[in-house]
């Protein structure tokens, strides 16, 4: 599979169509100006308009903690944060590129390839301290790195790691142990539903969103699934990718899941399992803080973690969800910019918000004073972190990804067959790919 192993391995194999697309795009910047454009302005001082998501990963206050931690020691130095909806950041980012209204953006894993290619950020590998390739994490390494050079700076590691109800799995007559593998969740979640303890013991980010390619992939590469062969186009409509989609699909036709999954984002589903009207769900390393917070959750101090459950070929690949911050080309005050991301990935400045999210540096999982403030969420992300399932890495993501998402919303409400749904996805997104 097209993992990532030991946080290091990926994939090495040159796709040609994405590397024609790339060229393509590079010679017709959509900013109108080359990623280099754009003033440096000054490094201590000015104002930096910064991009962020409200949800998952760090909280709105970690940032604004992280904000007055940086103007300690650039008091000179305004950071104006705005908040979106992960759903609205990528297009965010792209009408604001020509008018050069943010000077820093927050950028999905998937995002680079195109981002780059299309001229929306900067190239900052020569800013890039080489000791930083030797300290990070691999899998946060390559967050913003395309055609071996950086475009900006990971901000943090991430992959979906699945929730259990301790509680929950006890009443049916169960142990944590019978959670290893997706068959033994369906297990427990039916002896769960018979004895009533809860209706829907399963809960899932299915809206026509990114969050449904999520857990999508983590439930294909447990079936021993990639999406791409090695000429980068896509397989999904073979064995592994039907199974996949098949298998979610009945656990809706069995009344396993809730069917208001095809509607949920992952707020959504942290709400369900939070208020105990779930038992399973997979999401962001932050949910365990969030499930164990008495102001929003009824089940504090019920909720275990772990890594992904093993699937019918024995692995258990968490999808690569790491998140890292661009320098928008149109700034005109990079390197203020620079500056601002540079000190809120730092190993000291991470360390110091690992209840929400996990740190970069390799340092940071050998320091036990720093896993023991999340040992739960350290331990499974460590397991999930090992083996990482990419996403598609090609420029033109969200199109291939809105049309995968659509394919699989038809099969999961019905509309098609699974196989019928891949194939349909497969035909028009390797016409997309192709063209």
């Amino acid at each position: 599979m097209r993992h990532l192993k030991n946080g290091l391995r990926r994939t090495t194999a040159t796709v040609t169509i994405a590397a024609a697309a790339a060229l393509a795009l590079s010679a017709c910047s959509v900013t109108g100006a080359p990623s280099s454009a754009g003033g440096a302005g000054d490094a201590d001082s000015g104002t930096v308009n910064a991009l962020f998501m409200k949800q998952a990963g760090y909280t709105e206050d970690d940032v604004k903690e992280m904000i007055e931690d940086f103007n300690k020691e650039y008091p000179d130095i305004t950071v104006d944060p705005t908040f979106v909806a992960y759903e609205a950041l990528h297009d965010k980012i792209v009408t604001a590129a020509p008018s050069g209204t943010y000077d820093v953006v927050l950028m999905d894993v998937i995002w680079p390839a195109e981002f780059a290619s299309k001229g929306i950020v900067t190239d900052v590998t020569d800013r890039f301290p080489d000791e930083w390739k030797q300290d990070m994490l691999g899998g946060a390494l390559i967050t913003a790195e395309y055609q071996d050079k950086f475009y900006g700076v990971p901000w943090y590691p991430s992959t979906k790691l699945f929730y259990y109800n301790e509680d929950m799995v006890e009443e049916a007559g169960y142990s944590v142990s019978d959670l290893d593998t997706w068959d033994g969740v369906l297990d427990v979640a039916r002896a769960m539903k018979e004895q009533g303890i809860v209706e829907y013991p399963l809960a899932w980010s299915w809206a026509q969103a990114e969050a449904l390619i999520c857990d999508y992939a983590q439930l294909l590469g447990a079936f021993g699934g990639e999406f791409t062969n090695d000429d980068g186009e896509l397989i999904i409509n073979q064995g592994p990718g039907v199974e996949a989609l098949t298998w979610m699909k009945d656990s809706i036709d069995e009344g396993l899941t809730n069917p208001n999954s095809t509607t949920f984002l992952e707020d959504d589903v942290n709400k369900t399992m939070a208020s105990g009207q779930a038992a399973f769900s997979l999401n962001w390393e932050s949910t365990f803080r969030d499930l164990n917070d008495e102001s929003i959750s009824k089940v504090v101090g019920q909720v275990g973690v772990s890594a992904t459950p093993n699937g019918p070929e024995g692995v258990r690949p968490g999808v690569n969800g790491a998140m890292a911050l661009g320098i928008a080309s149109k700034s005109e005050n990079k390197d203020a910019a620079w500056n601002f991301i540079s000190f809120i990935s730092g190993q000291s400045e991470q360390e110091k918000f690992v209840t929400s999210t996990l740190p970069n540096w390799k340092a940071s999982y050998e320091d036990s004073e720093i896993t023991e403030t999340n040992p739960e969420v350290f331990a499974a992300a460590k397991v999930g972190y090992d083996d990482g399932i990419l996403r598609p890495q090609v420029p033109n993501y969200s199109q291939v990804s809105q049309i995968v998402q659509l394919e699989i919303q038809n099969a999961l409400l019905g509309k098609k067959s699974p196989q019928q749904a891949m194939d349909d996805a497969v035909s028009a997104a390797n016409d997309v790919l192709n063209g």
